[in-house]
């Protein structure tokens, strides 16, 4: 199997619990699907959230779906100067003791006491993908692009799940930086 591995760009966004989805949008509510993602089950929802930091705000956030147990915001860098907080970069699902912001919906608004993160880039991977590449989930590997402006990414958390689809996901600091878009290959290398 080839060691190289699509990038899909990240830019922020939202999974919201059941409740935090009924504050913002109405009692009962249900997300409406807009598109498929990458990820097998996972779909961009057509509705959107605002988020407001203490410094600004940011507008029209998509929300992906399906509904979580517990909301979890992901944005850049960049994003959490233009809303005055500070996450911390962690893998999808450890936001204990991360950074808080309000969510403004039509409905109502959900101030999240935490929840805010920095995704930590990581590599989805089926099962037998990571086989077949000899890789393990949680390992941290290495991937490298070449071009104007060719980069390692260290610190790659590879995350290995039967219902996953190669897909390495960076977000739009990262992918601005070394000059990606959808669809390019990079070629893994092991640490």
């Amino acid at each position: 199997m080839s060691k190289k591995v699509p990038v899909g760009i990240s830019n922020r966004h939202l999974h919201l619990s059941q409740a935090d989805l009924e504050q913002l949008f109405g009692p009962g509510y249900q997300l409406k699907m807009m598109k498929p993602l990458s990820q097998p089950g996972q779909f961009a929802a057509e509705e959107c959230v605002n988020l407001i930091g203490p410094k600004g705000r940011i507008n029209k956030v998509r929300v992906l779906g399906p509904v979580r147990p517990q909301t979890q915001v992901e944005v850049s860098r960049t994003d959490s100067f233009v809303l005055g907080i500070d996450p911390p970069v962690r893998d999808s699902g450890a936001i204990e003791n991360s950074a808080a912001l309000t969510l403004e919906g039509p409905a109502g608004n959900v101030e999240l006491k935490q929840g805010v993160i920095i995704a930590q880039r990581h590599l989805h991977l089926h099962t037998d993908e990571a086989a077949e590449l000899g890789l393990k989930d949680k390992e941290i590997i290495s991937v490298k692009f070449d071009g104007v402006r060719s980069v390692i990414f260290n610190n790659v958390l590879v995350r290995v799940h039967p219902n996953f689809a190669m897909d390495l996901h960076l977000d739009t600091d990262e992918a601005n930086a070394a000059g990606l878009k959808n669809g390019d290959l990079g070629e893994i290398i092991k640490n």
